[in-house]
């Protein structure tokens, strides 16, 4: 059985059986019979904490975010010293060793609800940086570092969500192109393991089955 990670393409989703995101995969691999083989797609840190988390074992597509691969533990690990009250806190596409440090592991929306409810005054965060500005408005009292890369410009921004822009997206709203046409067979197709997912996130409480 094909799990898939659900930022892969629309095409890749045709030949998947059940989608997941950071937030259900764990729900999503424990509602597989414990003797169905499972290939889980595209990202390999995620599915390598996932088998560590659910005890499963997948074939693992050798593939991975390049903002989640580039963090260097030695580099974190002198941040921890110089700021001994801080938590890492990270996202489970980071590679194991990093996990192994973190004092919380979650998905974005986890990481910030973690932040929020947590008592701590300081975190270190190893994730995408632009989750930062969310964590600072919803605790402005709180002290966020992002965690450093092992790169030479020291930033773990995501090149291709900074693609993005406040004047492309009004754009597009405004004049709604650019327009993707996908074949219809693809929509068909692709659209079983989303709607797979979503029945079973519901049936575990994790969205409302209206």
């Amino acid at each position: 059985m094909v799990v898939s990670y659900v930022n892969c393409t629309a095409e890749m989703k045709t030949m998947t059986d059940i989608c997941c995101t950071s937030s259900n995969a764990v729900h999503i691999i424990n509602s597989i019979p414990k003797d169905q083989p499972i290939i889980f797609a595209p990202d390999k840190n995620l599915g390598a904490y996932l088998q560590k988390k659910t005890g499963r074992e997948m074939v693992l597509w050798n593939g991975a975010c390049i903002v989640h691969e580039i963090f260097s533990a030695e580099k974190i690990a002198k941040l921890m010293v110089r700021h001994p009250e801080a938590l890492l806190i990270a996202h489970p596409e980071c590679e194991a060793h990093i996990l192994e440090k973190a004092a919380f592991i979650g998905s974005t929306t986890g990481l910030l609800n973690f932040t929020i409810n947590s008592e701590a005054r300081e975190f270190i965060v190893a994730t995408e940086s632009g989750i930062i500005h969310q964590m600072e408005k919803a605790s402005p009292e709180k002290v966020f570092i992002p965690a450093p890369p092992d790169n030479t410009c020291a930033c773990n921004e995501c090149p291709y969500m900074r693609l993005n822009t406040l004047e492309k997206l009004y754009l597009c709203l405004k004049y709604e192109t650019p327009e993707i046409i996908l074949p219809e067979w693809i929509m068909e197709e692709g659209r079983v393991c989303i709607d797979r997912m979503l029945e079973i996130s519901a049936n575990a409480g994790l969205v409302s089955k209206d």
